[in-house]
């Protein structure tokens, strides 16, 4: 069996494993790391929670340590770009573990919140910047980021950035980097725009295909519960006060929804949150933060969860409502089952949703077992009284849900092009729009 010990890590990144208590690397891990350290560019295709961060991170880290050189403000050595908030925050304390006992500094800026302390932290100099693309171009515009001394790019989550509309953003960034750098691309999947990006800015990429997502989610139990809509209420709260119940997290459809289901849950007085793009920054780190900390059990979220968030010991994943997305059904109840434990998934199905569970259930090639719930009218009550749940509520349709504002930062965006003057495009994202 192979051991990080074999991966020819240096000792100061090894002794931080052993304390951060990591002893065996995954499958994307054996393969990546020693490519990376022989200075290859990485095309790498697996699902979140396959541990690709310390994949791309470890070798980074090592390469940095083996050629230290003095960084200038505003000038990082390695540039990290992740579609969300929590993605960039989840690398960020990752490379922070990882570093321990090192001089390498890495930062993590996104919008959402003030720009001042993060212009501040780039003063004193970085070697690893981890960010959102928003953010980044707008500070770049200012004048407080330059990327010509660039050396390693890594894009992580690159099928959600082109699917979310990063595209002018990504084509801006690249423009701004050096010809000469290491590359590495990391995506769940492999769509046409994806294989075209490769091709353009990756040289001679090494491509690690991890096994996909159907077959590794065989270790959760999957079941699903056929229920009417007010009824999914009282099913959650039924389920939620199980014994075995240890950490759960709720996925629905809109943002609305969510909150109804805080004010239902805590109307019972049974503690829970909500994350999605409707809260404030500070109220979103503080849900995740008391979430992964026991201090709550339960957390409501949007699909802005379902990817990037690093929670190992999720017990329980509930669809409130299940996701058009066939993806997206799979990286919702991949929260669970991590880190060689197993998981349960429970899906709350309306009649009129069963076209919808039958795709699931073709996607991952597998019948799930059904059973049967009916609400008393006392829950019933509760809910209509909150006088939110009557509307029909239609699950977001991909590419064009509300959630997209969550990927996206509150940052400005790209100045528009005057005019009579010619918008500059790498030669290889020329075509990526036509898709």
């Amino acid at each position: 069996m192979i051991k990080f010990k074999d991966l020819n890590l240096i000792e100061v990144l090894q002794h931080n494993l052993e304390t951060l208590e990591y002893s065996i690397p995954t499958p994307i891990q054996q393969q990546a790391i020693p490519l990376i350290l022989e200075g290859h560019d990485i095309l790498g295709i697996a699902q979140t929670g396959t541990g690709k961060t310390a994949a791309f991170s470890l070798p980074i880290l090592q390469l940095l340590l083996n050629d230290p050189r003095r960084v200038n403000k505003g000038e990082p050595r390695v540039l990290i770009l992740a579609p969300t908030r929590e993605l960039v925050s989840q690398i960020n304390l990752s490379l922070e573990g990882y570093a321990q006992g090192t001089e390498l500094k890495s930062m993590a800026i996104y919008g959402g919140v003030g720009e001042a302390p993060q212009v501040q932290g780039l003063r004193k100099g970085i070697d690893i910047l981890v960010a959102t693309p928003g953010r980044l171009l707008d500070l770049m515009r200012k004048g407080f980021i330059r990327l010509e001394k660039v050396e390693v790019f890594v894009m992580d989550e690159a099928d959600r950035m082109l699917d979310l509309g990063f595209m002018e953003e990504i084509e801006s960034i690249v423009l701004n980097l050096p010809k000469e750098k290491q590359s590495m691309f990391f995506s769940a999947t492999m769509p046409a725009s994806i294989n075209r990006l490769v091709r353009s800015l990756l040289k001679n990429p090494k491509r690690i295909e991890i096994t996909p997502a159907v077959v590794t989610i065989d270790k959760i139990k999957q079941s699903v519960v056929m229920c009417n809509k007010q009824d999914k209420f009282q099913l959650l709260k039924k389920i939620l006060s199980e014994d075995k119940i240890t950490s759960v997290l709720v996925f629905t459809g809109t943002k609305q929804i969510a909150d109804n289901i805080v004010d239902y849950l805590h109307h019972y007085r049974i503690p829970c949150s909500a994350l999605h793009s409707g809260k404030s920054q500070d109220v979103r780190e503080l849900a995740l933060s008391n979430f992964k900390s026991s201090k709550i059990k339960t957390l409501i979220a949007t699909d802005i969860a379902a990817r990037g968030i690093d929670v190992d010991d999720v017990s329980h994943v509930i669809n409130f409502d299940l996701p058009t997305e066939m993806e997206s059904y799979v990286h919702r109840i991949g929260r669970t089952g991590r880190a060689g434990k197993s998981g349960i998934a429970i899906s709350f199905c309306e009649n009129n949703e069963v076209a919808i569970l039958e795709r699931i259930e073709q996607f991952i090639h597998k019948k799930l077992p059904q059973t049967s719930f009916k609400g008393s009218q006392e829950s019933k009550i509760v809910v209509s009284k909150m006088g939110r749940t009557e509307k029909k509520v239609t699950p977001p349709t991909p590419g064009k849900s509300q959630e997209k504002s969550a990927y996206r930062d509150h940052s400005k965006r790209q100045k528009p092009v005057e005019e009579g003057q010619k918008k500059r495009v790498h030669p290889g994202l020329k075509n990526l729009n036509k898709r």
